[in-house]
């Protein structure tokens, strides 16, 4: 089968860059040697979609060491004598198990939707010609926070298409647990491959009572648009979008955002000067601040959202929050981030917020609430704005090349590969 992957045996991490296509043997259920895959299903994957994370991989930019460390431990399961006795305590490893000797590569891609074509015996709620799209992550359901209902901070968790095998493939074999069945006559496929992304800024959005905020988005990447979305329907008072991107912010702008401001800096500056014009990367742009203060009367937003993950931007929201007011962090960098002026936090009463994935299953109701909602527009939006109707956003697999992905990546905020 086809499949987009990162392969260690060929490209060195910090040289490559990019994805390779590739024929690989098509994932199988071998309940016989692996027992595990009785819980597994194979999936026929329809539309796959590139996201923020897709994108610092291609780049080399995130998840090196989460990769290359799970690569290893599929290999050294595909080699073992006795990997029977290793899949018995870790059954999810199987399903990157190939059927090849060894296993050198990770199949990227963590928001895809498509057919189940098998299912293992001991699946009951799935069945062969449902369609589906996937929680990319693997939870244990066994940790303390599984049982106590926080799966999205599983402690042993795994994420397809980082330290489990994804969705950019024409095949892909997941843990049932993990598989959400979908409506196919009430939401388009093209949209169904975004539930899961979608779902993450559903997420933030739960985390605080908007209806009737002022609201600002720092970062109007894929996650910031569908939170735009999100927050208009939940009632913001008005909603106020912070990105450099001239496309991002025409696309905010027919997605019905009130205010977008243009002044966001972080990704080209190395850092804005402090008081003794010393560069800091991390320290806020007052001239952004100072506009969002001027749209809200000089007292700040309700709630600022941060999306972008730039510590310049985290103290951005620092400053344009009002007192009282609350901050959800979404946005990931690793690495140590400074809080410029920590008394700030403190003496404003800030209530901060952290935001990972998808709450299982909650998130993904109100996802499908909304989608299949047929009042409110959000399909609509999703696949006219977002997507522009598929016009160069969706890239059918066998005109994949480096050069053509990467010019779709630098056109469009969001854009799905065909299977």
């Amino acid at each position: 089968m086809k499949a987009l992957v990162f392969d260690k045996s060929k490209y060195d991490w910090e040289t490559s860059h990019g994805f390779e296509l590739v024929n690989i043997p098509e994932p199988v259920l071998d309940e016989k040697n692996n027992p595990g895959d009785a819980n597994y299903v194979i999936m026929k994957v329809h539309y796959a979609g590139i996201c923020g994370t897709d994108r610092g991989i291609w780049n080399r930019q995130a998840f090196r060491d989460v990769i290359l460390g799970s690569i290893d431990k599929d290999d050294e399961i595909a080699r073992s004598a006795g990997g029977e006795a290793i899949l018995k305590q870790d059954g999810t490893a199987s399903a990157a198990l190939a059927v090849s000797a060894s296993k050198t590569y990770r199949i990227i891609g963590h928001e895809f939707f498509g057919e189940i074509i098998k299912v293992g015996s001991a699946v009951k709620n799935l069945k062969p010609g449902d369609f589906a799209a996937c929680e990319s992550h693997v939870v244990c359901n066994k940790c303390y926070q599984c049982l106590r209902g926080q799966k999205e901070v599983c402690t042993n968790e795994k994420i397809l298409g980082i330290s489990h095998d994804g969705g950019f493939a024409e095949f892909a074999k997941v843990p049932s647990h993990i598989v959400w069945k979908t409506d196919t006559s009430k939401i388009r496929p093209e949209v169904a491959a975004m539930q899961e992304p979608f779902g993450n800024a559903v997420h933030a959005a739960s985390k605080v009572d908007v209806k009737g905020k002022s609201v600002a988005i720092f970062g109007l990447g894929p996650i910031g648009m569908f939170l735009t979305i999100v927050l208009k329907g939940m009632g913001a008072s008005s909603i106020i979008g912070v990105d450099p991107n001239p496309v991002t912010q025409d696309m905010a702008k027919k997605l019905g955002i009130d205010y977008v401001i243009p002044l966001y800096n972080v990704v080209q500056a190395p850092g804005l000067p402090n008081k003794q014009g010393k560069a800091l990367p991390y320290i806020h742009d007052t001239s952004l601040t100072d506009e969002i203060k001027k749209i809200t009367n000089g007292v700040g937003v309700d709630i600022s959202f941060e999306m972008a993950g730039f510590n310049s931007s985290v103290n951005n929201c620092l400053y344009a929050t009002r007192r009282g007011g609350e901050v959800v962090l979404f946005g990931i960098k690793q690495g140590d981030f400074v809080f410029e002026d920590f008394n700030r936090l403190i003496v404003n009463g800030f209530t901060f917020h952290a935001v990972i994935g998808r709450q299982i299953w909650q998130t993904w109701e109100t996802t499908r609430s909304l989608m299949e909602n047929t009042k409110n527009g959000v399909q609509e939006k999703l696949f006219n704005v977002i997507l522009d109707r598929g016009q160069d956003t969706i890239l059918p697999i066998e005109e994949y090349t480096k050069e053509r992905f990467e010019e779709m990546m630098a056109k469009h905020p969001k854009f799905l590969i065909q299977f």
